[in-house]
């Protein structure tokens, strides 16, 4: 698996005060998508829809909304 292309645009032209590291999301070989974001699995999973669940695997990731809306032209869909 490895990373095809960056959806939306980089970290440098969102304001990054360290034009380095923020928010991201990637479309992978695979067709699956990756996302870099803060870790707040311990603060929002009790506050999961009742039909909503994780595995011990997974980890709750936010994302800032200018990043996902940024990414959205570049979201397939389908």
């Amino acid at each position: 698996m490895s990373v095809v292309r960056r959806l939306g645009d980089p970290p440098k032209l969102r304001g990054s005060a360290t034009m380095e590291t923020c928010p991201d999301l990637f479309e992978l070989s695979d067709g699956s998508f990756a996302v870099i974001g803060t870790d707040r699995t311990e603060e929002l999973d009790a506050l999961l829809p009742e039909d909503a669940a994780r595995a011990d695997y997974e980890r709750i990731v936010v994302i800032d909304r200018e990043t996902l809306l940024r990414a959205k032209r570049d979201i397939p869909d389908a």
